[in-house]
């Protein structure tokens, strides 16, 4: 039988992937640890590794900072303008694709051609990243595979996919991303710094129209490079628990 907190947490989490959020990402989180640390076997639990795909929080800097060791390294990635999209491949066919809503787009994503249909791995591979259309403003790009998403027909010659994380894997993100591009996914520009004070440079270069230039950005990620320190963020009882935030200005 359900607790009260388990079917809570279900009805905010259906809400949000109807584009409905009721509460914060951090309320929400917080809820799924005390779920998780007073009944970590119920179902809720158990149908987490169906495939989903996070929100990338947006704060203030200094805020993400706080706390950081001095010589964190971070990764500074292009946060491109389009349609966020979530793929799982299982044994190396690619099984189910997701927007951000939970919506399934298989159909659509098979059609985009540089997203391998599939992989050489066994297992289950859950892959995040941007659809976006090149040469395009930010807002164009966004237009153009949002209309691609939702028409029924169509083609997709002129949508990019770019590849930002694994899902579901333990690398940190420098080895995620090079492991995307061995299987053939194309994957950002990114740049690594172990200075917070850094931070604020390549900030004020993306506003300056000097950094990312190739691709339809409205704005930059920064992220924690070391998988032990995502997961010591994301489950501390600290003010703020994640490790990438999208900086739009």
């Amino acid at each position: 039988m359900k607790t009260y907190l388990e079917e809570r947490i279900e009805w905010y989490d259906d809400n949000y992937r109807n584009g409905n959020a009721l509460i914060s990402d951090k309320q929400f989180n917080q809820l799924e640890k005390n779920l998780l640390r007073t009944n970590p076997n119920c179902d809720y639990f158990k149908k987490k590794n169906k495939l989903v795909l996070p929100s990338l929080e947006k704060d203030s800097i200094d805020k993400f900072l706080k706390g950081l060791l001095p010589d964190t390294r971070l990764l500074i990635e292009p946060k491109i303008d389009g349609c966020a999209v979530a793929l799982q491949y299982r044994n190396g066919n690619l099984e189910k694709a997701i927007s951000r809503k939970g919506t399934e787009i298989t159909n659509k994503i098979i059609k985009v051609k540089d997203i391998p249909n599939h992989l050489p791995i066994k297992g289950i591979l859950q892959v995040r990243g941007e659809l976006y259309a090149p040469n395009q403003t930010p807002n164009i790009s966004q237009r153009i595979a949002s209309g691609f998403l939702r028409a029924k027909e169509g083609f997709s010659e002129n949508l990019s996919f770019c590849s930002f994380q694994i899902l579901n894997s333990t690398l940190n993100q420098y080895e995620s991303k090079k492991s995307l591009s061995k299987l053939g996914f194309t994957i950002p520009h990114d740049i690594s710094c172990n200075f917070t004070s850094q931070v604020q440079v390549f900030r004020k270069q993306w506003i300056e129209g000097k950094l990312f230039e190739k691709y339809p950005t409205d704005g930059i990620v920064l992220k924690i490079n070391s998988r032990k320190l995502q997961l010591i963020r994301e489950k501390s009882n600290l003010d703020y628990p994640y490790w990438q935030l999208a900086i739009k200005s």
